[in-house]
Order: structure tokens, then sequence, then C-alpha cells
């Protein structure tokens, strides 16, 4: 199943040359499973046509308040009934401004004060317009309304200028509809996580490390933001992006990491150890470059500390999450490091399912037993966790 099998997303086009990622926009909310009404005023249809849109989406396009397919004439009306969300890409400021005041005086503006879902905007126009002391006003209107404000995004603009007023890309617009469509269970709550592997110098150019590539930990960061968490990562060496929204701490040690997780450890209510941290480091790392030599090189390692049970241990100890990647014998491992450090929950997987890879297959342990997850990709599985850990801290949320 894909992420929006099943449901209905109404996209309104307006008049902004940004109207092309629209199409991108839509054809990624097709191939997600999702059924699209595309709602396109004239303005919009100056910039691309309906024809482009009715190939995309495979439905008829609407333009016209007065259109006579719906049997009771009223499009504004049938066009979000049943829809899991409307969404404005690109929203003009002028379009802005109509939402903001109530204004309905073509079918779009129409359906947007006549819907029942949920309505998103992604702004899109010339950094003075969005800079415009009426324009801010007029966002700061649909915020308080529960709108929710796509971006903007700061770069190069149509009209040769640069700042903030760009568009989203559609890929960044289809993640945030997304995740305006998930549970939100975790509402209020503050997520501490860690990404990715550790890098432990041996001299200025060497180091001892692993291949983890930080995916699970950054798709679990999202799937706790979807759920509506206010999410922290402590990464390690990743070129893994940050999701919207998510606050990141870069570090390369073990030791950078543990001082991370430590400083910013007060006030969270879970802490998921997701990264694969080493477990030694050379006791001294060379102030210069080894040279090679015909001799053999002994190097004398240090432990290094275990970052989670340390945070489990503490009398103010969040709930605690850990993940074990084994090669062998995944159950009597994973259930004996969940004992061990007494931690209510570990999420365990064998290495050649998911070190590295962008899928996963893994097992929950908890006190309850072991509890396999359906195998697939690591933002699936990272939902799966994320809504396990969220029935485990409040049943009546899931």
């Amino acid at each position: 199943m894909t992420e929006l099998s099943g449901k209905r997303i109404v996209v309104g086009v307006t008049g902004g040359v940004a109207a092309y990622k629209a199409a991108e926009l839509v054809r990624l909310l097709v191939k997600a499973g999702a059924a699209v009404d595309v709602a396109l005023t004239a303005a919009g249809s100056r910039f691309v046509g309906a024809a482009t849109f009715q190939a995309l989406s495979g439905r008829p396009v609407w333009t016209d308040l007065w259109d006579a397919r719906p049997d009771n004439g009223m499009a504004h009306i049938e066009l979000t009934r049943g829809a899991a969300a409307c969404v404005i890409a690109p929203a003009t400021a002028d379009f802005i401004a109509k939402l903001a005041h109530g204004l309905a005086d073509d079918l779009l503006a129409t359906l947007c004060l006549a819907r029942a879902c949920p309505l998103l905007v992604a702004p899109a126009m010339n950094r003075q317009m969005w800079e415009n002391p009426p324009t801010q006003r007029n966002i700061a209107q649909l915020r308080a309304d529960g709108v929710g404000v796509l971006g903007p995004a700061s770069g190069e603009q149509a009209c040769g200028e640069e700042g903030l007023g760009r568009m989203l890309e559609a890929a960044e617009i289809f993640e945030e509809i997304v995740a305006a469509l998930q549970p939100k269970p975790l509402a209020g709550r503050r997520v501490l996580l860690t990404a990715g592997p550790t890098f432990e110098a041996l001299d200025p150019v060497r180091g001892i490390t692993n291949s983890s590539s930080g995916r699970m930990g950054f798709a679990l960061a999202r799937a706790f933001r979807d759920a509506g968490a206010d999410v922290t990562v402590v990464a390690g060496p990743t070129e893994m992006p940050t999701p919207r929204g998510v606050a990141r701490v870069d570090v390369v040690s073990a030791l950078d990491m543990r001082a991370a997780v430590l400083q910013a450890l007060p006030g969270q209510h879970i802490f998921v150890g997701v990264a694969a941290v080493a477990d030694y480091r050379p006791a001294a790392a060379a102030a210069d470059k080894i040279k090679k030599s015909a001799a053999p090189l002994t190097l004398q390692l240090a432990a290094n500390p275990d970052i989670l049970a340390e945070v489990a241990a503490r009398p103010d100890a969040p709930f605690c999450v850990g993940f074990a990647a084994e090669s062998r014998d995944l159950a009597a491992y994973a259930e004996g490091k969940r004992q061990s450090k007494k931690l209510p929950l570990v999420v365990g997987n064998l290495v050649a399912d998911g070190l590295g890879g962008e899928t996963n297959a893994v097992t929950l342990f908890d006190a309850k037993g072991a509890h396999p997850l359906p195998p697939g990709e690591k933002l699936a599985v990272a939902r799966d966790i994320v809504s396990h850990i969220a029935a485990m801290i409040d049943p009546c949320t899931v």
C-alpha cells in the first residue's frame, strides 16, 4: 500500500510561474495512490493548462464556479466532500489575501471557504511581496485559523532576485502533505534520538567507524515529527538531509555524541538510541599521520561510554528505546539488551536486513514479547515503530 492510497486530495493552482511545480506535485500524489482533483484559477491556466493537469491526474479539471457536472450544481461543495486535504500550490499573495478575509469570488476561493477538510497553502511570490506587511498579516491570520503554511523557501526567483518567497519544491510539498495527514498521537511530546555512525579518530586522517548510513534514524525523526512530536536528532557523520521542522546537532565521536545527548536531554519525553555508536575508540589519537612501516601496528583501544544505558539509568530517565543490530541470534541478543539495560523497548534487526540500505526488517521486543513488523522501506518501518511506542506510552491515543 502506498502512502496516500484511498485518499482524495484537492490541489488548487493559482496564477504564478511556480504552477509548473504543481504539475509535478500532482504526479507525485497520484503515484502515491491518491485521487487528485485539480481546481485551476483563470490566472493559473495562463501558466499551465487544464489539459496538462487532466493528463497527470486522470480526472477532469475544475475551473468554473458554475460547472454543471455535479448533480446539485454545487461544485464548490462537492469537491471537498470526503477529501483528505485541500492544497493550494502555488498560493499567490492575492489568493492568500482572499483566504485571510473570507472572499469567495471564484471556484477555488469558494471551495476553500466551504471545505470541511484541512487546508494547506504553499506561498509563491516575489520577496518584496512576501515581506510586505499586508502579506505577513494575512499569513499570520491563516496560521491563526489553522491553515498549514508550507514554506516559502529562500532562493533565486523568476524576477531574478533572491530571498524568501520561492515556493517549495514539489517533493517537499508532497512530504508535508503526507505529514499533515498522519495521526498525531505524540502531539506535545519531545523526542531526542541519535542517528548515523560515530567516527573515532586514530590520527588526523584515519579512524574507526562503520557502514551505518543514518537512514533509519532520520526516517524515525520524520515519523516522530509526523506523529506530532518535537524532535531533536544528534547525528554522527552522515549526509542524510534533515526533515523540515527537526532540530539537528552534528557530532563526530561517541564522546561528542554523549555530551550532546546529555545537554539536550532535560525535558525530553522519549529517547531513542538509533546511532551505531562505536564500542571502542583509540586510547590515544596520534597528533600526526601515522606513517606506514614494515612493522606490525598495534592499537590500544578504550571502551566508549554506553550512552543509552547511561540515559536509561538516570532517575529522571525518559521513555528509552534501544536498537540492536545483530549478525545472528537476534532474539537472544535483543531481549538480553532490553533486560540488561532495563529498557521498555528494543528494536532488533539483522545487519544484513538493514545496515546501510534503504529497507529494513525489524522485530520489536518489549515486556509482552517479540513483535515482528512487516519489512519495507525505512520510513514505513519507522512509522510502525512510532505507532508502537505511542501505544506503549498512552494506549488511549492510538
